[in-house]
């Protein structure tokens, strides 16, 4: 049996929540979700003492988590509704579609890595996501299958909000997408791509084409 958490773990996830409200988070579902899920299950052993910095840390196959604060405002933007489904294109470690299973109903994600792909299945299952789906395939394809989803998000960077992930979009869907240009913008079907605050998305792998032909 696991032992109870001491006062050690609610000292740093109080100062993990402290540090997302200083960077301008408030949406309480939001906070309460990624105080709920720790990063350290999805990142190596090496960076386990980084996991409460916000900072972006690198996992297999040459990409990154993302840092939190980043994601917390992607998600703020996203505005998950518990009945939405989601996807999300880059499924990395598995820790943005853990948090996204913790806001929504349906979450599914897509990542061109098998690798990564597997592991984030295998890690999401053990930790009981279960609402989570893990595709492997090209994120710009999408999950056709599972349209229209009520909320896309991209954890990679696009020159522009790609049309074929848009026309999975549900009529009244949101997407937010980190732009290569250096900001974060959120659309819908009928929207113009109005840029909401700018991001730092340096730190955003860039979105590839296609699956990796190995690995």
């Amino acid at each position: 049996m696991n032992a109870a958490p001491g006062p050690d773990h609610f000292r740093a996830a109080a100062a993990f929540v402290l540090m997302l409200r200083q960077a301008g988070l408030s949406d309480r579902r939001v906070l309460n979700a990624m105080e709920q899920v720790p990063r350290v299950p999805f990142l190596e052993e090496a960076h386990f003492a980084l996991a409460d910095e916000d900072v972006a840390l690198p996992i297999a196959m040459g990409q990154n988590v993302l840092r939190p604060t980043l994601i917390a405002s992607m998600l703020d933007a996203l505005d998950v509704a518990p009945h939405h489904r989601v996807l999300q294109i880059g499924t990395g470690s598995g820790y943005t579609a853990a948090i996204l299973g913790r806001l929504a109903k349906e979450v599914v994600t897509v990542e061109r890595w098998r690798t990564l792909a597997d592991q984030a299945h295998l890690r999401l299952r053990a930790l009981g996501y279960d609402m989570v789906e893990t595709i492997f395939g090209d994120g710009f394809d999408g999950f056709a299958q599972r349209a229209p989803y009520d909320r896309i998000l991209l954890t990679c960077a696009v020159s522009d909000p790609p049309p074929h992930l848009l026309a999975q979009l549900a009529p009244d869907g949101v997407m937010v997408v980190p732009l290569t240009a250096g900001v974060v913008v959120r659309t819908g079907k009928a929207d113009s791509h109005a840029s909401r605050n700018a991001f730092a998305v340096a730190q955003v792998d860039p979105a590839v084409h296609g699956v990796a032909r190995r690995l």
